[in-house]
């Protein structure tokens, strides 16, 4: 599994209504596209749920890296956000875990990410950074069993040491206020959500 977002901040009187036709329009065409566990369309409005900011910042899980490097490099699909919004920096993390919540039938209508650094720990036989994912997998194994969760995610980024853990949500976002972002969830594409390991990765 391979984790992967990018956020374009727009302006502050940035009509958002043009980013919900854009989705509502372009959304299901990766309804079936191989090797795409998932793609939830995210948007952030300046003064909605605390944001600072108005964004579209979509996140994607992918159970196929050739097909993730097709569409981001290859010509099949990333060039349209380059064409509307210039090249944005693209973040990935390799996948850890993943885990299917109750609301996993429903439809998310909001998603919450959780950005944290990984500990080296304080012993000397260097398995603090295992031990800090292992508490992070047992606490997204928890989290999952919210009633609100459809799905949670957490994956690492080794060039910088940094977790991402990824909840969508059927309702109000279960995470303490402050805790991780939010974001409202225009569209789920989730054709291949299914073939995603389920639980640890290992």
């Amino acid at each position: 599994m391979y984790a992967k977002q990018y956020e374009i901040t727009l302006p502050v009187d940035h009509d958002m209504s043009t980013i919900r036709a854009r989705v509502a329009a372009a959304g299901p065409i990766l309804d079936d596209h191989a090797g795409l566990g998932l793609k939830a369309y995210l948007i952030r409005e300046r003064g909605v749920g605390g944001s600072p900011v108005n964004q579209y910042a979509p996140f994607y899980l992918w159970n196929d890296v050739g097909a993730m490097a097709e569409f981001v490099v290859g010509g099949g699909g990333f060039q349209n956000v380059i064409r509307d919004f210039g090249r944005p920096v693209v973040h990935h993390w390799t996948g850890v875990a993943r885990e299917s919540g109750p609301a996993r039938d429903s439809a998310p209508r909001w998603a919450t990410r959780r950005l944290t650094d990984v500990p080296t720990g304080s012993g000397t036989d260097g398995l603090g950074t295992a031990e800090a994912v292992r508490r992070e997998i047992d606490a997204l194994r928890e989290l999952a069993r919210h009633d609100g969760v459809h799905t949670a995610a957490l994956a690492v980024d080794p060039g910088r040491w940094s977790l991402v853990r990824f909840v969508l949500w059927r309702d109000a976002p279960g995470e303490p206020d402050g805790a991780a972002e939010r974001y409202e969830v225009l569209h789920l594409s989730a054709p291949h959500l299914d073939d995603l390991p389920e639980g640890r990765a290992w």
